[in-house]
């Protein structure tokens, strides 16, 4: 469901109080270069995920993500809107632009930077679900393209897991179209 079609609530049922999303929050590419987020002047300085979903305002004209639900369960979160929307100087993963020409702030492209399932609820394909609704949620808005940044690897610290495994986007649609670096795989749809 589109965040702003729901409670603030649920998206920090989500995110939790405890562990990397706690902090993060989805933050993480809408920083600057150097910015941190465990510097609480970097994170302070961003409006929030609360606000960028424009939760509880289903007239909003945007939101920035998606919040999955199993059996009226509030399970999962995906970031997925223009990829402008991250801003030209640090886009999402930086290592996805080795050997690229694309217009990192071509709003025609977006971009699904986070597909995060909270503790409990893994291992149960929510990744490819939300994979899939981000697909689609972005496919009405009549995009040029859409792609995600997957982590090819799951011998990897929990928080590089947000991205997702390549089979969860190719499951959606989206194929590969770089591999950057031996850990990374861009996965897009062309529509």
């Amino acid at each position: 469901m589109p965040a702003n079609e729901q409670g603030c609530a649920d998206l920090q049922t989500v995110f939790d109080n405890r562990g990397a999303a706690a902090w993060c929050q989805c933050q993480r590419y809408k920083l600057r270069q150097r910015e941190a987020l465990r510097n609480s002047r970097s994170r302070n300085a961003l409006p929030g995920c609360d606000r960028q979903t424009a939760c509880i305002d289903p007239e909003a004209a945007r939101t920035s993500g998606l919040v999955a639900y199993l059996d009226g369960e509030t399970v999962g979160w995906s970031a997925v809107e223009p990829r402008s929307a991250y801003g030209g100087s640090r886009p999402q993963p930086p290592c996805a632009w080795k050997g690229r020409e694309d217009d990192r702030t071509d709003g025609s492209v977006w971009a699904v930077t986070c597909l995060f399932t909270r503790a409990g609820f893994r291992k149960r394909g929510s990744s490819h679900a939300l994979a899939r609704a981000a697909a689609a949620f972005a496919g009405e808005r009549a995009p040029r393209a859409i792609e995600g940044y997957a982590i090819t690897t799951k011998n990897v610290i929990a928080e590089e897991l947000h991205v997702a495994t390549p089979p969860a986007f190719v499951e959606a649609g989206f194929v590969e179209v770089s591999r950057p670096t031996p850990r990374r795989a861009v996965m897009r749809i062309d529509f």
